[in-house]
């Protein structure tokens, strides 16, 4: 039995463990960050359901920490009464991020761990089964209820030999993007084994579980050995180790030897266009960025300041460093690390997101950004016009010397080797014990506005294609972060941004189609959806009236969350179909009872009256939560 295998089966509550059919699985852990955190709590106490009925359940403040306004410290006041009040921790804004801190504070192998962002798989580098999800599939777990995922494909990822001197994780990570690119791996699991294994810290696994997230896949996990235990030991958790390891059987199997990993790069605008660091040497580069969840580690910020000492950074850079937790920062501070950063020209931002989601540090027009983060979607740094490519933090230390997209093995220094300490430093005084007082009152800022209601699927649907788009679709092009972030307690809001990177009138026209009595109708290419789990890329469509998705392919998390809304998620059967539909065609959707059973719809575009048939595969308890106009009224009609 592989290790995916073995966690499923012991986590079973139903359904069978048959390669593509639906199983529910018990959550052990759940973790919310305040940028889909507040929706997530909102939806649970609609639910109505008393208490946290998780192990442990987290509310980490990690991205909207900038506070520029009152909106986001209101959110955060909300996201801490709720938590006194309904049995969740609550990680502090200065306390790190998420991923980080679970994986330093919280993280067991052999748990579930379920996460409303989509990087929670970062945990699965301790061996967890980490997945992310939107949030009001979040908010059933605390209350008890069971995850539902399709039983997935299992890929062993084979690694053998250890990396040489100036490759690292991140650059594996990216050679696994490269090899399985970012769409078409929906319903995977990768599951890591071989004696290279072996050779990775923890920190190390984390990094690349974290960017398997890139590749669309539902989770990445590592086994659970003497080189995890070594790790818990260090954070002062040592009785939560178990050892896991299993067969390494699963349906495929890809084999790659660390020793022939070289420095890589993510370039513009895509985390999967890579290329080699010696292909593109030489661009000039303005803006170096080393942080976020991927790599920001004790190991991974230690190598940047022993490269940096004694040097300064070029003199036309701007180097910005935020650790991932306060942990890693206090490490920093005690053993100089810190102050070699400084000296050496760096700007030292907090614990937190940041740079990441593009709610601070955005570079200039046309600038190149190197950073160690996750994600170079076009604009996402808060700049259209930047290009980001995403590097290790060996490259993008070299390139703040150099001014300049550099190799680190051309570097003349010796390659600075970090061990893991064998006692981290642990102070876990910012994260703050659920009370559990029922009396506590819920603080509400003037920008929480209660969720919008759905409308259960008509038996016939009418519409107007409010907008066609391309392949690789994000959810940052559906609904941008950033500065908006501050709006996501208020979906009315929020909604007028939809599309806003690509078609800043969307929203007038599907408000245009409410006036005239019809649905809006979005037709998308491949991988339509892909990257972040926000909810509030299908919540805020909803809100505008949106009924109806057809795309080529459609990236899970964000399937789910369609579905959770009330959204019907169609596929093309025939992809020249969608090069026949064009924006403002009037589409006839003529049956949605028994014909939403049948696997095949067939929707009628009246305006080039053209007949086509397309995809609707989904569960039967998926085709019941369409048809009563999603998982919150599905859930009121049956509790």
């Amino acid at each position: 039995m592989s290790i995916t295998e073995d966690v499923l089966k012991n986590h079973l509550v139903s359904g069978e463990l048959m390669l593509g059919s639906e199983v529910g699985i018990k959550i052990d852990q759940t973790l919310t960050q305040d940028a889909t955190g507040t929706t997530c709590y909102l939806e649970f106490e609609s639910l109505g359901l008393g208490g946290v009925k998780t192990e442990l359940s987290v509310s980490y403040v990690d991205h909207n920490t900038i506070q520029v306004g009152p909106e986001n410290a209101d959110d955060h006041k909300y996201l801490q009464t709720m938590a006194s009040k309904y049995g969740i921790y609550y990680s502090r804004a200065g306390n790190g991020i998420c991923h980080q801190v679970h994986l330093e504070r919280f993280a067991i192998p052999g748990k579930t761990l379920l996460g409303s962002d989509s990087h929670t798989s970062t945990c699965g580098g301790i061996g967890m089964l980490a997945i992310g999800t939107g949030g009001l599939d979040v908010a059933v777990a605390m209350g008890g209820g069971p995850f539902y995922l399709s039983y997935p494909k299992i890929v062993n990822v084979i690694l053998s030999g250890k990396f040489e001197n100036w490759a690292s994780p991140k650059d594996a990570a990216l050679k696994i993007l490269e090899i399985f690119g970012t769409k078409g791996n929906v319903g995977t699991i990768l599951e890591y084994g071989g004696e290279g294994v072996k050779t990775l810290d923890v920190p190390s696994r984390a990094t690349m579980t974290n960017m398997g997230a890139e590749t669309g896949v539902t989770t990445s996990i590592f086994p659970s050995d003497e080189v995890t235990k070594k790790f818990l030991r260090a954070q002062g958790r040592e009785e939560s180790w178990r050892e896991l390891k299993g067969e390494e059987d699963g349906d495929e199997r890809v084999e790659i030897d660390l020793g022939r990993i070289e420095p890589m790069a993510a370039c513009p605008h895509s985390p999967g266009n890579v290329k080699t660091v010696e292909e593109i040497e030489g661009i000039k580069v303005d803006q170096v960025c080393i942080g976020s969840c991927t790599n920001s580690s004790y190991a991974d910020l230690m190598k940047v300041a022993r490269i940096l000492k004694g040097r300064s950074i070029d003199p036309e850079m701007s180097l910005v460093i935020a650790p991932g937790s306060r942990q890693v920062l206090q490490m920093l501070a005690e053993n100089g690390a810190l102050a070699d950063l400084i000296g050496a020209g760096a700007k030292i931002q907090e614990p937190a997101c940041g740079f990441c989601i593009g709610n601070s540090q955005s570079p200039k027009e046309d600038a190149v950004s190197l950073r160690t983060n996750n994600r170079n979607f076009e604009g996402r740094s808060g700049t259209k016009s930047a290009k980001v490519y995403l590097v290790s933090p060996e490259t993008a230390a070299a390139a703040a010397i150099t001014g300049e997209i550099t190799d680190p093995r051309n570097l003349e220094m010796e390659y600075p080797n970090v061990e893991i300490p064998p006692r981290f430093y642990v102070d876990d005084s910012m994260i703050i014990p659920p009370s559990r007082d029922p009396e506590t009152e819920i603080f509400r800022g003037k920008n929480i506005k209660n969720l919008p209601k759905g409308e259960s699927l008509p038996s016939a649907m009418v519409g107007n294609v409010a907008i066609k788009v391309g392949d690789e679709i994000t959810t940052d092009h559906i609904i941008p972060a950033g500065q908006l972030l501050r709006y996501r307690s208020n979906v009315g809001k929020y909604s007028k941004y939809v599309f806003a990177p690509i078609d800043e009138t969307f929203p007038e026209r599907c408000m245009e189609n409410r006036k005239r009595g019809m649905n809006s109708v979005i037709i998308g290419g491949q991988s339509y959806g892909q990257g972040s789990s926000r909810e509030h890329a299908a919540l805020c469509p909803m809100y505008l009236g949106v009924k109806c998705v057809i795309a080529k392919s459609i990236e899970r998390i964000h399937r789910t969350n369609l579905i959770n809304f009330g959204i019907l998620p169609l596929l093309f059967e025939n992809w020249t179909d969608y090069d026949r539909m064009e924006q403002g065609d009037d589409i006839e959707i003529p049956g949605l009872g028994e014909e939403l059973r049948g696997g095949r719809i067939l929707v009628r575009d009246l305006t080039k009256n053209l007949d086509f048939e397309v995809k609707c595969e989904m569960s039967e308890r998926q085709r019941n939560i369409l048809l009563a106009g999603g998982l919150l009224l599905y859930l009121g009609a049956t509790i």
